[in-house]
């Protein structure tokens, strides 16, 4: 039997890095940002919408501004509501097809929005990744070159626990925290499942 496992967290909280682990550890991860990035540049029809529904100058050239999105998104909630939904159809049908070709019973999809692009639905527990908040912002502001300002707007603009009406998971945490070894935690994770 396949079993879906989410790897999630705030920005910064170190999903990464547990995914690359977890890759080393040889099994399949499928990391939605880097996948829904290639999946935007590749169709015609996101970009179309991006224009449409989130700014003119979304696509210049063919190519998505992302800074200018990122601008947009994090200061309006509802734009940023839209281009979830440009995008998370896309990334579902993805998910789908990606799983059904790994050899692995054990798969993994690293996620920051495993709600609110309802992955949820389809997958079987969560691994949430949790640091400390100022942990957290230091290592966005130094990876994505950010003012702490930008940081903090965008792990306000991000919902990590589950709304009251989803779906149960199984929650597990891992912590990333520099006092607490990760690949101890999740060898036992992966032992359990």
């Amino acid at each position: 039997m396949k079993h879906l496992i989410a790897i999630t967290g705030g920005i910064g909280s170190g999903k990464s890095v547990v995914s690359r682990v977890l890759r080393i550890l040889g099994y399949p991860v499928y990391d939605c940002d880097s996948r829904a990035k290639a999946l935007m540049d590749a169709d015609c029809d996101i970009k179309r919408r991006l224009i449409e529904e989130i700014d003119e100058a979304a696509v210049v050239d063919g190519i998505i501004d992302r800074r200018r999105i990122a601008a947009i998104v994090f200061e309006d909630a509802e734009k940023l509501s839209v281009l979830n939904a440009i995008v998370h159809g896309a990334v579902k049908e993805d998910i789908a097809q990606w799983v059904s070709e790994q050899d692995s019973d054990l798969t993994f999809v690293e996620t920051a929005i495993l709600y609110e692009s309802g992955l949820n639905r389809v997958v079987d527990a969560e691994w949430r990744v949790e640091s400390p908040l100022e942990m957290r912002i230091e290592r966005t502001m130094r990876r994505n070159n950010l003012s702490r300002e930008d940081v903090e707007k965008r792990i306000a603009a991000q919902r990590i626990e589950a709304p009251a009406d989803a779906a149960s998971l199984r929650l597990f945490i891992i912590l990333n925290d520099e006092k607490n070894a990760l690949l101890p935690q999740i060898e036992e994770l992966t032992g359990t499942i």
